[in-house]
C-alpha cells in the first residue's frame, strides 16, 4: 500500500485528536478522554513539548471511506531508566481499522524506534491492554517482550485527588 510516515505538525492536531478518540473507543475507554485538540497543540508543539508525533498518510486516491488521508499516528516521548539509560516511550500507536494489516502500524513503530535510536535510546517501552490479544501478538512479533510476565513489574498510576493529596504530603 502506498503511504508515507512523517513528523506530525501543529496542523495535524485535529486529525490526531480524531484518531485519539477512535483509539479510546476501540479500547472501550472513551470516558477517560480528558484532553482537547487545544491541549494537543499546546503540549506537543510548544517550546518544550511533552510529546512528539508521527503521522501515516495515504494519497488522496486511497483516502478512507470518510475522506481521511491521515490514517494512523503514533505519539511518543523520551524517558530515562536508572538501569538502562535513555528510552523512548510509545504512548499511542493507532491505524484506522480499514487500513490495518497493510504495514502501516509496523512502519509507525519502526519510525519511533529509529527516532529513539538516533536519540541514543536503548529501549522502546509501551503498554497494551491485556484483552487486546491482536495488539499483544503484533508487538511480540515486532520483538517486544512482556515485562509484566517476565519481571513481574506492574504499571501504577496516581491521579486526581490522590495526586493532589500526595503532592501536599497528605497521604
Amino acid at each position: 500500500m502506498d503511504f508515507t510516515i512523517r513528523a506530525a505538525t501543529l496542523e495535524d492536531c485535529k486529525e490526531i485528536y480524531r484518531m485519539t478518540l477512535e483509539l479510546a473507543e476501540h479500547e472501550k475507554v472513551s470516558d477517560q478522554i480528558k484532553i482537547t485538540q487545544r491541549d494537543l497543540e499546546q503540549d506537543g508543539f510548544s517550546k518544550n513539548p511533552f510529546f512528539h508525533g508521527i503521522i501515516a498518510e495515504v494519497p488522496e486516491h486511497l483516502k478512507s471511506r470518510d475522506g481521511h488521508t491521515k490514517v494512523g499516528y503514533s505519539l511518543y516521548f523520551y524517558s530515562y531508566s536508572s538501569w538502562k539509560g535513555r528510552g523512548v516511550y510509545m504512548e499511542d500507536l493507532y491505524v484506522m481499522p480499514e487500513f490495518r494489516g497493510k504495514g502501516i502500524g509496523k512502519a509507525l513503530m519502526a519510525k519511533v524506534s529509529q527516532l529513539g535510536l538516533a536519540a541514543g535510546c536503548t529501549q522502546l517501552n509501551l503498554t497494551v491492554l491485556d484483552w487486546n490479544k491482536s495488539s499483544v501478538e503484533f508487538y511480540l512479533k515486532q520483538g517486544c517482550w512482556d515485562v509484566t510476565s517476565e519481571l513481574g513489574y506492574h504499571c501504577l498510576r496516581c491521579e486526581g485527588k490522590a495526586l493532589q493529596q500526595l503532592a501536599q504530603g497528605e497521604l
